[in-house]
């Protein structure tokens, strides 16, 4: 962002990025706690206010946002079951509403595998070679952008993750490492307004977008239907807990819930 901050601690309406997104997590009353990814030296988390009621931890970061998320999982397992579910989340989406959070949880609670919150794309893509030219336009039927947070079991996913990491290949969200693992997870529709800060006008963009859902603003959502599955599910299992967890590198939190029925820790990192 050219700011010599990370982005997460950027001020954002009056306060850092990631103090919104804490927040909008520990709202849902099914969020036990939450797990902060920190890089080493970070000497902006003191500064930042904690939600009240909702026990905050720490991990430390890695490299990559990947070895983050399964730092974070790490710190989790040693007071978690592995069938606790964890929600991870970017600490530089401060505008995720918490109905969504509360849709994803109640749409994944008895699901085998778990899943993302996305949104239709409704752009048209075009595939471009090595010169900059059009090699052609990409049907968008069945297309997603992949938003957060993403929701699975903690044991499958510290072991998906685990793996991926452990052959050297890079995944970019929790998802992927799961879809690398044979599982299929499941897509249920979040709101368009859930956008990640990545430029510095997005932080103007994300002043409006809280000020509007303020004033009740009502969730942008594509007519795309309700949840979708991104397939069949294999070697997937089931366990009686649910999870939540907040990680964030660089601006990318993630938390994770347990207990029956309520999210118990979330782990959020920042570089």
């Amino acid at each position: 962002m050219g700011a010599g901050v990370p982005k997460q601690y950027l001020p954002l309406a009056g306060r850092p990025v990631i103090e919104h997104t804490l927040a909008r997590l520990a709202a849902e009353p099914r969020i036990a706690g939450i797990v902060v990814a920190l890089a080493e030296g970070d000497g902006h988390w003191a500064r930042v206010r904690r939600p009240a009621g909702t026990p905050v931890l720490t991990a430390p970061a890695g490299p990559e946002r990947a070895w983050s998320v399964l730092g974070a999982l790490e710190r989790l397992a040693a007071e978690t079951h592995a069938d606790d579910w964890v929600l991870v989340h970017d600490a530089a989406r401060p505008c995720v509403r918490t109905e969504d959070v509360a849709r994803l949880i109640d749409a994944l609670a008895e699901d085998p595998v778990g899943g993302l919150l996305a949104v239709p794309v409704r752009d048209t893509l075009k595939a471009v070679d090595g010169d900059g030219r059009v090699r052609e336009t990409v049907p968008r039927a069945d297309l997603w952008h992949a938003l957060t947070p993403q929701m699975f079991r903690l044991g499958m996913l510290r072991e998906a993750l685990a793996a991926a990491l452990g052959a050297g290949e890079a995944v970019t969200d929790d998802a992927a490492a799961m879809e690398r693992a044979g599982f299929r997870p499941r897509v249920v529709e979040g709101s368009a307004d859930n956008i990640k800060i990545t430029r510095p006008e997005d932080l103007v963009l994300a002043e409006l977008l809280l000020a509007r859902q303020a004033a009740g603003g009502a969730p942008r959502r594509a007519d795309a239907g309700p949840e979708r599955s991104a397939g069949q599910v294999r070697g997937a299992r089931r366990g009686p807990q649910a999870g939540a967890r907040d990680c964030g590198h660089d601006a990318e939190p993630a938390s994770v819930a347990r207990g029956s029925g309520k999210a118990g820790r979330a782990d959020a990192e920042g570089g």
